[in-house]
């Protein structure tokens, strides 16, 4: 085979299966193992390089979970349940402050699960322990939070105000009732109409919606309906997820192809083409923005795959530059309960005992990744600087991506083309290490 017919062959595999997976992160969590001895957290931070950090806190509650979620969330409303999380969550977060309080946090988000389920009393919490436990300043501070249409209330919309919240983000994933239930999405139209007249009256600067394509039963027209219906409410953000079905989801593969056909790819298209027209900038093969509204600070973008981001609560992952660390993954209800019991009761959250460390050679592929999968692209110049030697000459393969039209070089920045960035996930999974790819595949989720 020659190299042109090598080429195209390669391309033609790579394209034939565009939703191979969603790389959220790198490595993926289910590379995540125990680790050989438990790390000091104090020894782990004292050597981290970014200059400043990223507070994320779980909250692994839920009212109910999607046919779709695969993420360490537990169904339960019980207000006592998440008191006593949240307190645990504190010790924790006085534990750690001694070793993150050099840099200042520059990023903080709640997510879930769906933390606007807590009590308003326990949400404001949360805010506390940012500030007057680890140390966050909100005047200074990037903040996101998490929400759901049934968890918007006036009483917590005014905790997330006076909190100085700069983005809510809110899944609404569909505005069509019946595609809602076949990913069993307790939601009404109705109460996500009501939820974003209630958004928008705050005033937050950036809004975001999130939307998912490929559902079971869904149309061309229908898909656009539901995005049409979200721009009605001007939000900043936009973020639009293809479908993903996995081990222990209730949505099961075979309802992704309708009729036979995986759809997936025509909607993505027809989504990108009207964002585009509707004024807003793509920044990766999901997220696509506009300028915030006005704000006192200088906002960040979101972001949760930088070095230098602290995790607190149960599921939560920490990332420094030689190794990522969390709780134990699950999805299963029962094995999910028992971690976070396991949370609950711990007294001793001074290391790291379950996570990767990353060898020299993951450490590259994830500077490639999260730059190549968004449209700043990769300095070839910034890798050179990181890590002193050439991009180009460490991964020889990435040169594949340039000579089938993926990616192209510009000004020392090597960044997808359009059609390279509608291929972002198969991309990602292609530049998988070997030895990351066998702990995935060896991974057994309870």
């Amino acid at each position: 085979m020659n190299q042109v017919d090598h080429l195209r062959s390669w391309k033609d595999h790579l394209t034939s299966e565009p939703y191979r997976s969603y790389l959220y992160s790198y490595p993926h969590k289910t590379a995540y193992r125990t680790l050989e001895t438990k790390l000091p957290l104090s020894e782990l931070w004292s050597r981290e390089l970014a200059d400043t950090f990223f507070l994320y806190m779980h909250i692994p509650f839920c009212g109910a979970r999607c046919g779709f979620c695969n993420l360490f969330t537990l169904p339960d409303k019980r207000a006592d349940v998440h008191a006593e999380y949240v307190d645990a969550l504190e010790r924790q977060a006085a534990q750690w402050a001694p070793f993150i309080r050099s840099k200042p946090i520059a990023r903080f988000a709640i997510g879930g699960g769906t933390p606007t389920l807590l009590v308003p009393e326990q949400l404001d919490r949360l805010f506390h322990i940012a500030q007057h436990v680890v140390g966050m300043d909100p005047s200074q501070a990037s903040i996101s939070v998490e929400t759901s249409p049934e968890t918007v209330t006036p009483d917590r919309l005014a905790i997330l105000k006076n909190r100085q919240v700069d983005r809510v983000s809110m899944g609404i994933q569909s505005f069509v009732a019946s595609e809602a239930e076949a990913i069993y999405r307790p939601q009404k139209p109705q109460e996500v109409e009501t939820a974003l007249k209630l958004l928008k009256q705050q005033q937050f600067p950036i809004l975001n919606l999130d939307l998912i394509y490929g559902l079971p039963g869904q149309t061309l027209q229908s898909w656009m309906y539901s995005l049409d219906r979200a721009l009605s409410y001007e939000p900043e953000e936009v973020f639009i997820y293809p479908l993903y079905t996995r081990e222990h989801t209730i949505v099961k593969p075979e309802q992704i192809r309708q009729s036979g056909e995986d759809r997936r790819l025509e909607l993505y298209k027809a989504a990108r083409e009207r964002l585009l027209e509707r004024g807003y900038t793509q920044y990766s093969m999901r997220r696509f923005a506009k300028a915030e509204a006005g704000s006192d600070k200088t906002l960040l973008s979101y972001g949760c795959h930088d070095e230098g981001m602290i995790g607190l609560g149960c599921g939560a992952r920490s990332y420094t530059n030689t190794v990522h660390y969390s709780s134990r993954y699950s999805v299963g209800r029962s094995a999910t309960a028992s971690i976070i019991a396991d949370y609950v009761a711990q007294n001793d959250y001074s290391y790291a005992d379950y996570g990767v460390v990353l060898s020299k050679d993951d450490q590259q592929r994830r500077f490639i990744l999260k730059s190549l999968l968004h449209t700043e692209g990769l300095a070839l110049d910034g890798y050179a600087e990181r890590f002193t030697a050439s991009a180009l000459a460490d991964y020889p393969e990435l040169n594949q991506l340039l000579d089938t039209e993926l990616a192209a070089i510009e000004n020392g920045t090597l960044r997808l083309t359009s059609e390279g960035l509608m291929y972002s996930d198969a991309i990602g999974d292609w530049f998988i290490s070997p030895e990351i790819r066998e702990l995935m595949e060896s991974c057994v989720v309870s």
